[in-house]
């Protein structure tokens, strides 16, 4: 009874969440909506044992791309007029994707589409476990393979945000650092007030390389 409540919960919140970053007006609250069905939807990976996607749901989803897109929409200049006038436009084309969708969804839950299909069994060993052996022993060197990949990207991203432009001073460490006093002080002796001196000026001379 009480995991039939917080499937109820968990899906109403996520299908509002849901509808609501289609039809709010600002991109802000938009993110913020997805952010919350993320959160829901994940606590729904929960109710069926599924800790590791729920994990990976809130983590990677919400944690990295739900916050970049935040940030990225924060940033831009975006006329809210604009595309409140482009909505009208698509307005068709979105209903017949949507009436697309729905129906694919009600012919998979009320057809034979499951029939033959058989209920994993339950196991004593959590997916986690299970998971983490299966892609370190039988895709071990496939696993290898794509964390070789994203650190290439990596790589190429720094790679090319970090270039060297023409006309921008930048901070050198070891230039300073292989500086000698001699080079950057100069110390001059400043007569006292008790001396005659032919003139009122001193010179004083820095060099604050």
């Amino acid at each position: 009874m009480l995991e039939a409540l917080f499937f109820y919960l968990f899906s109403g919140v996520m299908l509002a969440s849901g509808l609501m970053v289609v039809v709010s007006r600002n991109p802000v609250y938009s993110v913020l909506f997805l952010i919350l069905a993320f959160f829901n939807a994940a606590g729904m990976f929960v109710l069926i044992g599924a800790e590791f996607l729920a994990m990976l749901l809130v983590v990677v989803y919400v944690g990295a791309v739900a916050v970049l897109f935040l940030f990225v929409v924060m940033m831009l200049d975006i006329n809210f007029a604009e595309m409140r006038a482009g909505f009208q436009k698509y307005l068709p084309l979105g209903l017949v994707v949507g009436g697309i969708l729905v129906f694919e969804l009600v012919t998979a839950m009320y057809g034979d589409a499951f029939s033959n299909a058989s209920l994993p069994m339950a196991s004593e060993i959590a997916n986690t476990t299970q998971l983490g052996g299966v892609l370190y022993t039988k895709y071990a060197f496939l696993f290898q393979i794509a964390g070789l990949i994203l650190l290439v990207a990596m790589i190429g991203a720094i790679s090319l945000t970090m270039r060297k432009r023409v006309g921008v001073r930048r901070q050198s460490i070891a230039a300073q650092n292989s500086r000698r006093r001699e080079e950057v002080m100069e110390i001059v002796k400043i007569p006292s007030g008790k001396e005659k001196r032919k003139d009122d000026g001193v010179n004083i001379n820095v060099d604050a390389k």
